[in-house]
């Protein structure tokens, strides 16, 4: 299939029961691939197609078809193994802390904490979850206390920066049988850990940072993060596209 049939296609919310009922982006991969309709296309890593799956549906449809679209022909071809897997997982736990999570922080200025996380080692790791934990759980403490006014718009903005679809990515392969080696004990609890923690002081310092803002300008005032980080995630999926077999 050609770039310019690929342009074509119109990304939607949601499964479909065929093609021509509409496509989100997994079910364009599958198609791209010539393989039978499904959102869980076998030519695809796991983990970065469940992560797609929950981002498809929480972007717009402007911001779904500009970012996610580009992505088709690369996610072809990405289901290799478990290890490669596992790496794949702790790369996104790795973003939510060191990428994700400061740019929210800095918003309620909460910079000591953003720095700390931003320039620590890359945390692929249980012990070096905990250590991030650590100022994870003093800027959850700081962002808290500065104030929760306008939660829904910064919500929707943590959101459409892919916060939502990074948790999905767990739990949908979490469940999945076929990769259930990728999620030993020690692995899961320290991808509970993170998540938990940091989604609670990104969205808190989102707050914070919108605090004395009307609702509806909440959601312009975080637009500049959220823009930036769709494009960290956009390079953190290409990223673990790019994750061969040792």
């Amino acid at each position: 299939m050609s770039i310019v049939d690929i342009e074509k296609i119109e990304l939607a919310v949601g499964g479909h029961r065929n093609p021509e009922a509409g496509m989100c982006v997994m079910e364009a991969v599958a198609y791209v691939a010539r393989e039978p309709h499904s959102d869980h296309p076998k030519c695809c890593s796991p983990i970065i197609a469940s992560f797609l799956r929950s981002w498809n549906d929480a972007l717009n449809a402007d911001d779904r078809n500009r970012l996610l679209k580009p992505l088709i022909p690369i996610l072809i071809g990405t289901s290799i193994n478990e290890a490669v897997e596992a790496r794949r997982a702790w790369m996104i736990i790795d973003w939510l802390i060191r990428d994700f999570t400061p740019p929210w922080l800095r918003l309620a200025k909460l910079n000591p904490s953003a720095d700390a996380l931003a320039n620590a080692p890359e945390v692929n790791s249980a012990e070096r979850v905990a250590g991030a934990m650590q100022v994870i759980i003093v800027a959850k403490k700081e962002a808290a206390a500065a104030g929760a006014s306008a939660r829904a718009a910064a919500r929707a903005a943590a959101w459409a920066a892919t916060w939502a679809a990074a948790g999905a990515s767990a739990g949908a392969s979490a469940g999945d049988a076929a990769w259930a080696a990728t999620w030993a004990a020690t692995w899961a609890a320290a991808w509970a850990a993170a998540w938990d923690a940091a989604r609670d002081a990104a969205w808190d310092a989102a707050w914070a940072a919108v605090a004395d803002a009307a609702a509806a300008a909440a959601g312009d005032a975080l637009r500049p993060t959220t823009e930036r980080l769709q494009l960290s995630a956009v390079e953190l999926i290409m990223r673990m596209c790019a994750v061969k077999a040792a």
